[in-house]
């Protein structure tokens, strides 16, 4: 029978210091795994993301926001779903001016042959109520005046202002119609009367006679809208015309979201 001879404590624990030595070794000497790891060079701290870099805080102690990774999420709420910028914008129309929050036509309305002399304060209001915009107060006006070249004087500056430089039908001063009203009499009637229609009848419980039949004066000469005009770019007043006279005007408009059509 073959007899085991068992190593005694004494070798055992000679043999485990010599197997820590060598390990110790190989790790010291770059031998085993460690030699295949990466080399990390020490980098200097930085404000830009770098591999095994040092990030640096912002004067505000917090990490730059470019810093920070976008996620996916994110990304397109930062979009607005599938909205670019360019479609939450807001823009003024076509052919006409910027001026910060609201816009205006770069020049007169183009009025239709056929209506040609009824262009008046109806006419105009109503125009640029079809076209989604508003006729301009005496104050807008001469508030973009140095912006806007508006109908001015003969002897103003057609570069910076509309004049009459054709002399086929004449020249003359210009001016242009806004949406402020004037009245140039006293009492109630200066502003227009809807008069009073036959076959109206008083209210017979309040003791009401019957009205005494009116025609109407919807348009009254006594209720007048402001004109202005260029004034070499400091804006002017030119005086009042009745409601129901003709005159140039342009509309105003407000910003609309997204990119205007080109038009060809």
């Amino acid at each position: 029978m073959m007899r085991i001879v068992k190593p005694s404590p004494t070798v055992l624990a000679a043999a485990a210091l010599v197997v820590s030595t060598l390990a110790l070794l190989f790790t010291m000497s770059g031998i085993g795994s460690a030699k295949d790891a990466p080399v990390r060079r020490p980098s200097t701290p930085s404000t830009k993301p770098q591999p095994y870099g040092i990030l640096r805080l912002g004067a505000n102690r917090k990490f730059p926001a470019k810093a920070i990774p976008t996620v996916g999420k994110a990304k397109t709420a930062s979009k607005l779903g599938d909205l670019a910028a360019k479609d939450v914008t807001t823009t003024c129309p076509n052919d006409t001016i910027d001026l910060g929050t609201w816009c205006i036509l770069s020049g007169a309305q183009p009025v239709d042959t056929e209506d040609v002399g009824k262009n008046d304060y109806f006419y105009a209001t109503q125009k640029c109520v079809e076209l989604g915009g508003w006729l301009p107060s005496a104050e807008e006006l001469i508030g973009a005046a140095d912006q806007v070249k508006l109908a001015s004087t003969l002897d103003d500056n057609s570069t910076t202002a509309s004049t009459d430089i054709l002399p086929d039908d004449g020249l003359g001063d210009r001016r242009e119609m806004s949406s402020t009203l004037v009245t140039t009499t006293a009492g109630s009637s200066a502003a227009g009367s809807e008069g009073s229609t036959a076959g109206a009848t008083g209210d017979p419980g309040a003791g009401e006679s019957d009205p005494i039949p009116l025609p109407a004066d919807p348009a009254p000469d006594s209720l007048q809208y402001v004109t202005v005009f260029d004034n070499h770019d400091k804006g002017g007043f030119a005086g009042s015309k009745p409601v129901s006279s003709p005159e140039r005007f342009r509309c105003a408009f407000a910003k609309k979201q997204g990119q205007n059509a080109r038009e060809d």
